[in-house]
């Protein structure tokens, strides 16, 4: 057992809170809808990125590579100036929405290079250029830039020629649960000898300043005579803590206290505001810091000199341990300890890296998880307060609506795994679910206790929903909870820890989401499933969450298949509780009929009404006209991809265990044979005496792989698209209302603005949907085994077992990442800088999709909550052989 797992036991048994300090730091808090008090919702503008310097916050706080405890009342990052820049560089700039030309986006060079679950080693880089930061010329040139153009990045300015810029690297060790060892090392890689102003910064989240009766905390110098600089930090509710500088630098402090008169006009109550070190710093105003050295935020300032080629460190300390016991804090045990961290961390990942993964493919594996451990994010919004806050009570709704107006219930104030902390500073609940795959290769504990999270009952909606995201809790995302509850509940149990009461509490909260889907989502209770865009922003003809040009409504395969999906996990949830409880058994047959009803249904209909497109083989949303007219859209996306992901496998042995309750699903089936004519017979025994329940039976599969593995269609060298390249020659047109509308493949971002500034799913490669159809095939594996072979590609005369095809779409996943023959990553495209520059080419980018064509990354560059899902899939391969899906009894991981 290495140190690190020994941490995750006490931290589990709660005989240490090894947890309690991590990077719980947003990247980005200006911005978002927590934020926004306006009264037309713009977010972005009511508090934008030049406002976040001089305005406190109101529920977070964001950071440069920085922590905070786990109520984050105690935050602390890294602040810096080149001299040249207009203000200190204390959190990420970006493009607002309206900005970019597509969409919002991260302007900065920075990497989450480690982390352990606990955080107990942490790594983090920033690269920081030496000229003055071009904020005015990364918004002008991206305006001017049409939709059809790339956006104009950071080292499109020339900022970075001639290597001038520092690499700014932060590194966390603790000591102990309350002891953080820090190190700032600035590496100048230009040519020339350069200063640089480094400010380690320590301030409190302003919990004072709205009228809630928090007692308001303080921060004071604390040094002695001959001993390192401290700041004393003295919380009513954390307590108190101490950050030791080494050296001598002068110690600033100033109040987490907006400065009014700057923003608006009106005076300050103190002349120390948030900008206030800013001010002394950069603008030379001595008086803009506290000269009695107290506040609510204050910074060490470094004044550093770094030779050309060379690196300074310098050396922090954040603990509770006061000046009188903290005799030495830069001794030899503060580096002896520094090192055995990153030795605990290298043994960690040793432990968990399989040994089939060469030196890149394990740099890749280690960066991806230590990016999801980084993305964590102390999350705290009380919508009621909010709301009451915007003059939206729930005694005095107001005349005009509000954004989550209805979820007065919701109440988060926890450790949340984010998408990404600066583009998606807020969890998107099935984001989320792809999250813990990745995840629980680490942290087991923590990807349960999210899940959980999102079902309890400050989360949940009181009549069933799952919270989808921030800008609209009660948009629809697509059920996936029990599908990745499912999932780790195998991955526990194949590892002798099954966690059965979890397992039974989440499910009971997912009869409830399931039965919100079934009332809520079937219009017309004919097993027909809507949920408007479903995740998919503008992959379809129309806005699917808007009015239909058409009047009318959708009818969405994929919303359907889903639906199936949900059912068919909770039926293998209710057989595994059975296991234990007979009275499951009945819940089981339950959802073996329903999961029959909902799939049967897509074959249903007239030869228009129906979503299976029998001449195609490909499964379609189909339009309802107002007059009951119906018409199949048809457009080959991973909406009609999703039907083959609904498919589950079930132990024929414990079929077996409850013949009446077989008995009575075969009476079932005898009084509706319709029900199963169109999909596979489940009650047909496959290899080890398993039973497949799939909306595909091996005919209507060959014909759906048949297009998945065309690489002229939906097979890229990168894995599967979210769009078919036959759209390129052949665009979906459909006209109405006297307007044409119309998909093409589009391999990169789409040029349709029906999303806003931030629209994708025209054909990019998207990773989680790439994990489904790999887990699907792995399903039909061990149902079909090697009796099933296909051409894979469709065409080449090549037959595959679905084993090697899932295993090859897993490769062309993680090639996206991996240096080529000519020693490229095609994340990185045509930018030189990341691939042929040793200090960029090995800091990996998760992007949030990628290239159709030739997988460039694109969209959100720190996307690794979901796109970390890859270092599942290298995990997978490299440690599951074929023989283990195929024995009796044996199940998919």
């Amino acid at each position: 057992m290495t140190s690190e797992i020994k941490r995750l036991e006490e931290d589990r048994r709660k005989t240490a809170a090894w947890k309690k300090w991590g990077p719980y730091l947003s990247e980005r808090q200006w911005g978002t809808v927590r934020e926004d008090y306006s009264d037309d919702g713009n977010a972005w503008d009511y508090f934008n990125h030049d406002q976040a310097r001089s305005r406190a916050y109101r529920w977070g706080e964001d950071g440069l590579g920085g922590i905070s405890d786990d109520r984050q009342l105690l935050c602390f990052c890294l602040a810096l100036w080149n001299g040249r820049d207009a203000f200190l560089k204390e959190r990420l700039f970006g493009l607002t929405n309206s900005q970019g030309n597509h969409g919002e986006d991260v302007k900065e060079y920075y990497f989450y290079l480690d982390s352990t679950p606990t955080h107990s080693f942490m790594r983090f880089l920033y690269k920081y250029p030496q000229a003055a930061y071009p904020y005015d010329e990364l918004v002008e040139a991206n305006r001017r830039r049409t939709r059809h153009e790339l956006e104009y990045e950071l080292l499109d300015t020339g900022i970075f020629d001639d290597d001038r810029y520092f690499d700014c690297f932060v590194e966390y060790a603790k000591a102990g649960p309350e002891d953080v060892l820090i190190t700032v090392t600035v590496a100048n890689r230009g040519p020339e000898d350069a200063t640089l102003h480094v400010l380690p910064t320590l301030w409190f989240r302003n919990t004072w300043s709205w009228g809630d009766g928090g007692e308001r905390p303080v921060l004071l110098c604390a040094p002695r005579t001959g001993a390192p600089a401290a700041i004393e930090a003295a919380h009513p509710v954390l307590g108190t803590r101490y950050l030791y500088c080494e050296g001598a630098p002068e110690l600033l402090f100033t109040e987490n206290e907006t400065n009014n008169e700057r923003l608006f006009g009106t005076p300050n109550a103190s002349p120390f505001v948030k900008d206030g070190i800013h001010r002394h710093v950069v603008d030379g105003e001595a008086g803009a810091v506290n000269p009695a050295m107290t506040g609510t935020k204050a910074a060490a300032h470094h004044v550093l000199t770094v030779p050309a080629g060379q690196s300074r460190t310098l050396r922090l300390r954040l603990c509770d341990a006061p000046p009188e016991k903290m005799a030495r804090p830069f001794g030899a045990s503060f580096d002896k300890m520094m090192a055995q961290r990153q030795s605990d961390a290298d043994a960690f990942y040793a432990h968990l890296t399989p040994a089939k993964l060469d030196e890149d493919q394990a740099r890749v594996f280690r960066q991806a998880l230590a990016g999801m451990l980084w993305t964590k994010q102390f999350y705290h919004y009380d919508v009621n307060k909010w709301l009451d806050e915007r003059g939206h009570s729930l005694a005095h709704p107001g005349a005009q609506s509000s954004r989550n107006e209805h979820w007065h219930h919701m109440y988060n104030a926890d450790i949340i795994s984010m998408p990404d902390k600066w583009e998606y500073p807020w969890y998107a609940a099935w984001d989320l679910a792809f999250h813990m795959q990745a995840l629980t290769l680490v942290d087991p504990d923590f990807s349960k206790q999210q899940l959980a999270l999102m079902l309890r009952e400050h989360y949940m909606h009181p009549n069933g929903q799952i919270p989808a995201y921030e800008w609209n809790f009660g948009d629809v995302n697509p059920p996936v909870h029990a599908w990745a509850t499912n999932y780790i509940h195998r991955l526990e149990k194949a590892s002798g820890r099954a966690d059965m009461q979890w397992l039974e509490r989440s499910f009971q909260k997912l009869l409830l989401n399931f039965t919100w889907w079934v009332n809520r989502k079937d219009r017309n209770g004919r097993n027909l499933f809507e949920g408007g865009f479903l995740g998919l922003d503008n992959i379809g003809v129309f806005d699917r969450s808007a009015p239909l040009p058409t009047g009318g409504y959708l009818e969405q395969a994929d919303g359907t298949a889903w639906m199936t999906l949900f059912c068919l996990n909770m039926l293998d949830i209710s057989f595994e509780l059975a296991r234990h409880h007979d009275s499951y058994a009945d819940m089981a047959l339950k959802f073996m009929q329903h999961s029959l009803w909902i799939a049967s249904s897509m074959f249903q209909g007239g030869e228009e009404e129906c979503m299976w497109d029998e001449k195609d083989g490909f499964f379609y949303d189909v339009l309802r006209y107002p007059d009951g007219r119906a018409q199949r859209l048809q457009v080959r996306s991973v909406v009609g991809l999703l039907p083959m992901c609904a498919v589950a496998t079930f132990d024929g042995e414990l079929l077996q265990r409850f013949p009446e309750i077989i008995e009575r699903y075969r009476h079932f089936n005898a009084a509706r044979p319709e029900l199963m004519a169109a999909v596979h017979d489940s009650r047909v025994p496959g290899v080890g005496g398993r039973h497949l329940a799939s909306v595909l039976n091996e005919d209507k599969l060959r014909r759906v792989l048949a297009k998945v593995l065309d690489e002229d269609e939906f097979l890229g060298a990168y894995g599967i698209r979210s769009l078919s390249r036959h759209h390129e020659a052949h665009p979906y047109v459909f006209a109405a209302g006297g307007q044409t509308y119309r998909v093409d493949y589009q391999p990169a971002e789409s040029d349709s603005g029906m999303f806003g500034g931030n629209s994708n799913w025209r054909g990019p490669i998207w990773a989680p949907i790439n994990a489904l159809v790999i887990r699907a095939l792995l399903q039909y594996y061990s149902y079909y085994g090697e009796s099933f072979q296909i051409e894979c590609p469709t065409g080449s005369g090549r037959l595959m077992s679905l084993y090697r095809i899932a295993e090859e779409i897993s490769r062309r996943n993680n090639a996206i990442f991996l240096r080529g023959p000519d020693g490229r990553r095609p994340v990185f495209g045509g930018t030189e800088k990341f691939q042929t520059d040793p200090h960029w080419r090995d800091y990996i980018l998760f992007y949030e999709y990628f290239h159709g064509d030739n997988g460039a990354g694109l969209g959100a560059s720190h996307q690794t909550g979901w796109t970390g899902i890859v270092a599942r899939g290298m995990h997978l391969f490299a440690t599951l052989a074929p023989e283990d899906l195929l024995g009796e009894g044996k199940t998919v991981r």
